[in-house]
């Protein structure tokens, strides 16, 4: 079930009595992110699958040098218009992206996207294309899986016009055995848990 469908943008009223559009009304996403709404997250994410999956490429990609992240990250970006998809396909269909996708739709909303990064920041799996395969020069690699074991980057709330919600990104690094083996990605739907946080759900 997708979350992204057409919506009125909501108004309420104002101190003075005007309508304001949702859009103005920016959620503070860290009071949202509560503790039970980490624990949840982790509960997901902290799985055999998603080790098996890391640590299995890990294994597989060692430490690649840029150059050789970059020819992969320009291979995913160049896949995306074309029709033959061999890496974009092969990350899609393999078990730890099935895992995401289902995770997904049976948040019924909550989640917009996932992903789950390896120790060079190269997705692993993910519930739908990104834009890129390599989130390695980006604040969600760098501020989680760079910093230690127990980082949680919590970005910046942001409208999303097409959909009419607001989103956020919430950002943590995976471990195995508290070691650090890679990161993930969750962006949450913040109209979808405001609306369930003021309902008590």
């Amino acid at each position: 079930m997708s979350i992204f469908k057409s919506a009125a943008v909501a108004l309420v009223l104002g101190a003075f009595g005007t309508p304001v559009s949702a859009e103005t009304l920016k959620p503070n996403i860290n009071a949202l992110i509560t503790p039970s709404v980490m624990k949840e997250m982790r509960q997901w994410l902290e799985t055999e699958i998603v080790t098996i999956s890391v640590k299995a490429q890990n294994d597989r990609l060692k430490k690649l040098s840029q150059a050789e992240i970059d020819a992969l990250d320009a291979q995913w970006v160049a896949e995306r218009e074309s029709d033959d998809k061999p890496l974009i396909a092969a990350t899609l269909s393999n078990p730890l992206s099935v895992y995401l996708a289902r995770l997904q739709g049976r948040s019924l909303g909550m989640y917009a996207e996932i992903f789950v990064m390896d120790q060079n920041g190269l997705n692993v799996g993910q519930s739908s294309i990104t834009s890129d395969f390599w989130q390695g020069d980006e604040g969600k690699f760098q501020k989680t899986y760079d910093v230690g074991p127990d980082a949680v980057f919590i970005d910046e709330a942001e409208w999303d016009d097409g959909a009419k919600i607001w989103r956020g990104q919430v950002n943590f690094t995976l471990t195995d055995n508290g070691k650090p083996i890679g990161a993930v990605t969750m962006e949450v739907n913040l109209t979808e848990l405001q609306r369930r946080t003021a309902a008590g759900a």
